[in-house]
């Protein structure tokens, strides 16, 4: 955890994602007609009062030459794009929202398969915000050094996190106990995936050259700026779609404690290309790395009708069940990461449309533009069954419909929070934003619940927790699901903005 007062919050590059405070400028001793310093130049597009990062950087490349002849600083006041921080807590409100209302309401829980739900979209805004994040704050790091150094301890810190939270050492908040068997720890998990998204896109950031980045922004050079982002993403979409479709998967076995024997079953598969839950290059990748008892134990795709009769609510299994319903499956295994690397490059470039384009109607015409396309090929994809839109797999027209979904929401919530200046109703999703690490560890993955279930009285099944969710929310609504959705919307969502806008006001951060 950090904590980081107002002056050190200036010299902070991941406090300065987008000019949190007040950010200084060094204006050289030269007269150059293209450098406008002005307030009014600033606000000549749009109304926006985000100076442009092309002038900054044409700040830096001068100051660079003429290190000798420097005016005394000039401090500038330079707003923080409230949409970055509001659209990670939304992102951080629907993990909430559909981890512990998703069995009540299996519509928003993740699609068993083929298709996609609310659920499915959490892990896509993620990476997509974290993109964008990072297109900002690296702008501000002049060193790649620097940039290095602070890229490597966070990628190792979301890693640390990751195993430790998803790997199988917490059993919070069902069972009060700690501690895994490290023959069945999970390796992956949802803060794996983003380390290994963050440390290449941000690696590509900070290692470019800034001089390659400077050219004259319009709707097709913001993209050749950037090539090499593209082609890093282009490379991943290779490896993936390549790997996919060409590997030969062959038959494979896996063992379940049933009945108080130990059981083996054995899938036959035999095939390449196969996009269906038990001969898919992506599960065979992960289970050759990581060993099939390092994987996801309990995957969504137990809830197909192929299964279970509940479906699409978890069941007993159908009689004639295939043996694949009973075997782990990883989620966020190694190859649908490899894919995972193009959302974060599509929310790069929305950061870099951010940076480069001053004006409001610039900057949304990019965005919605590239969000609605990328919804169409989405659509296209998944409806002529080419390539369905699949989470578990994380196929290229789930990579689509999502980013091109991330797009538009954050497009609305640009024009409701930073155009139209309606910031108090989202104050809670950027303090929730701006805190998001902590939420993440304390409620997403049930430390905070679990710390509440160890009192309980007379019963360890008598806790407050579920206490005030059976005699509150389900008395009072008559329906335990409705009971269960608001208790999760007022006990959680509520109580963690309370605390992160306390925290906020204190200058303590702790970010995903």
């Amino acid at each position: 955890m950090k904590v980081a007062t107002e002056s050190s919050a200036m010299e902070d590059p991941k406090r300065l994602e987008e000019g949190l405070g007040h950010s200084t400028a060094l204006v050289p001793n030269i007269d150059d007609k293209n450098i406008h310093l002005s307030e009014k130049a600033g606000k000549a597009d749009g109304g926006d009062d985000i100076h442009s990062e092309k002038e900054e950087t044409a700040h830096d490349h001068l100051v660079a030459e003429h290190g000798g002849d420097r005016q005394p600083e000039v401090k500038q006041k330079s707003r923080r794009v409230a949409t970055l921080d509001a659209f990670r807590g939304l992102t951080i409100v629907l993990m909430i929202l559909v981890d512990d209302a998703g069995e009540a309401y299996p519509r928003i829980d993740h699609s068993p398969w083929n298709g996609c739900t609310l659920a499915d979209f959490v892990m896509p805004f993620f990476l997509f915000i974290v993109g964008v994040a990072i297109a900002l704050a690296f702008k501000r790091i002049p060193k790649r050094r620097d940039a290095v150094t602070k890229i490597i301890p966070r990628t190792l810190k979301l890693l640390f996190w990751g195993v430790l939270l998803q790997g199988g050492y917490s059993h919070a908040p069902g069972d009060l106990a700690y501690g895994v068997d490290m023959k069945l720890i999970r390796w992956c998990g949802i803060l794996q995936r983003i380390a290994l998204v963050y440390m290449v896109v941000a690696l590509l950031e900070a290692l470019i050259p800034k001089n390659s980045q400077s050219t004259e922004p319009d709707h097709f050079t913001i993209f050749t700026a950037y090539r090499w982002q593209w082609v890093a993403g282009f490379i991943s979409f290779v490896i993936y779609m390549v790997t996919t479709f060409a590997l030969y998967v062959p038959d494979w076995s896996f063992t379940v404690d049933q009945d108080l024997e130990r059981r083996r079953y054995t899938v036959e598969c035999r095939m390449r290309g196969h996009l269906g839950p038990a001969c898919n290059a992506v599960g065979y990748v992960d289970r050759e790395i990581w060993g099939i008892n390092h994987l996801y134990r309990y995957p969504v795709w137990s809830r197909l009708k192929a299964c279970t009769l509940s479906s699409p609510v978890s069941g007993p299994l159908r009689k004639d069940a295939p043996s694949w319903c009973l075997a782990p499956f990883e989620p966020e295994g190694l190859l649908s990461s490899i894919s995972a690397i193009l959302s974060g490059t599509i929310g790069i470039h929305y950061g870099h449309v951010l940076i480069h384009f001053k004006s409001h109607v610039e900057r949304l015409k990019q965005w919605v533009s590239m969000g609605v396309i990328l919804l169409i090929v989405a659509i296209i994809l998944h409806f002529t069954d080419a390539i369905p839109i699949n989470k578990q797999l994380y196929s290229f027209s789930y990579v689509c419909f999502t980013a091109g979904a991330a797009g538009i929401v954050f497009s609305g919530f640009y024009i409701l929070i930073d155009v139209w200046g309606l910031r108090p109703p989202f104050l809670f999703l950027e303090w929730i934003g701006m805190n998001a690490m902590l939420v993440y560890v304390m409620a997403a993955q049930g430390i905070f619940e679990g710390f509440i279930n160890g009192w309980y009285y007379k019963s360890s099944d008598n806790t407050l927790v579920y206490w005030i969710q059976e005699h509150v929310f389900n008395d009072v609504w008559h329906s335990e699901r409705a009971g269960t959705l608001l208790y999760v919307i007022f006990a959680q969502i509520t109580f963690w903005a309370v605390v992160s806008g306390v925290l906020h006001k204190l200058g303590i951060y702790w970010k995903l």
